[in-house]
């Protein structure tokens, strides 16, 4: 990485830090957390101001072309700080997604708007029996056509990003010939959203009914399902980075604290125990941002076995996450439990993480078999 690239990415991680100083501190983001949305429209805008909607969007569309390596940069500061709200399902997933349909129509209509800040969108592949290895499936959702070029969905889906808030949702459908990814518009008839009750508040996760609503074809019938397993695997570079940045920022607080609160007339960081979990979780903390930052290059270099590196990395990730977050709570004692003090949400956003885009074994499972084909 060259001194210029690596000035341009450190200006990038300060100006997103200091909007998430400003616009997502923990009052923002407890009174977010509050809504049935935890859509924050003035983050948003900043957002949309700074050109972040559009990182991973080329510039034809309207983006900045920016690459996995400057998202990165934004999704450890965004999990640092616990930043909800639509980002991850429209700027990542979606704009995967769209790359990986071919429709080029759809995209030519969507991402101008997505790199805009003026649309916000969600993808829902997942059904009630997906856990704990969330993958694409289709079973309980059909598509069937209506004769004038259109489609009726019906069927049921789950563990939806962001749909509360979103303008438009794609959906994975089964059809007779074969799977396929339908467009429906928020307010289409046979709609309907519900956020689901999830131990992460931070990130808003819902289910969605179909009852013969109105679809629109994107891409061809049949390749759905390798196009959304190839954006989720592209999602999950940017997701790895936000638990390494959830981890380091879990690790850090515990440090603080272990300096200034005093017991028995001493800093309990000075305990030979404490000394132990607080080195414990800077490895940990220190070792996934390595990860996920390997891995960002070397998507953006295209390298040989960036596939099998992610799926180490998202093994490895999520279980530093979850060990980091566990253990400052340990460290933070009684007061990391209780709901006034913001320990426990990154544990919880740690658990969310750690199965958003499937459990550790399933990542292990597909390290495996990555590396032997």
């Amino acid at each position: 990485m060259t001194a210029a690239v690596s000035e341009e990415l450190d200006a990038l991680r300060a100006a997103v830090s200091e909007v998430l100083a400003k616009y997502c501190s923990e009052a923002q983001l407890r009174a977010a957390m509050a809504t049935d949305t935890g859509h924050d429209t003035n983050l948003w805008n900043r957002f949309a101001e700074m050109g972040l909607p559009g990182l991973l969007i080329s510039e034809e569309f309207g983006g900045a072309g920016a690459g996995h390596v400057a998202m990165g940069v934004v999704m450890e500061e965004m999990g640092a700080a616990l930043a909800g709200g639509p980002f991850l399902a429209t700027a990542v997933l979606t704009t995967h997604v769209l790359n990986c349909c071919g429709d080029e129509q759809e995209r030519h209509s969507v991402l101008p708007r997505i790199a805009a800040g003026e649309l916000l969108t969600t993808v829902a592949f997942a059904e009630p029996a997906s856990p704990p290895s969330i993958r694409p499936r289709c079973e309980t959702t059909g598509a069937e056509p209506t004769g004038d070029g259109g489609w009726e969905l019906t069927g049921e889906k789950a563990y939806v990003l962001d749909a509360c808030s979103a303008d438009l949702i794609y959906v994975l459908a089964r059809t007779s010939s074969g799977p396929g990814l339908f467009v429906v518009d928020r307010g289409a008839t046979g709609l309907e959203v519900s956020t689901l009750s999830t131990v992460d508040h931070t990130r808003k996760q819902c289910r969605i009914v179909l009852q013969q609503a109105p679809g629109r074809l994107v891409g061809d019938l049949g390749e759905a399902t390798s196009a959304l397993n190839r954006a989720l695997d592209l999602t999950g570079v940017a997701l790895v980075s936000e638990q390494a940045g959830g981890t380091r920022r879990a690790m850090q607080m515990a440090v603080d604290y272990a300096k200034t609160r005093f017991q028995f007339g001493r800093a309990i960081g000075s305990f030979q125990a404490v000394k132990h979990m607080c080195a414990d979780m800077l490895l940990e903390a220190e070792s996934a941002i390595s990860a996920a930052r390997h891995v960002a290059e070397a998507f953006e270099g295209q390298r040989p076995g960036a596939d099998a590196d992610l799926a180490l990395a998202q093994a490895y990730c999520s279980e530093a996450y979850l060990t980091v977050a566990a253990t400052g709570i340990q460290v933070h004692g009684g007061i990391g439990f209780t709901w006034e003090h913001p320990a426990h949400l990154y544990l919880r956003r740690a658990r969310t993480d750690a199965q958003l885009l499937g459990d550790p074994a399933t990542h292990r499972e597909n390290y495996l078999q990555r590396v032997q084909s």
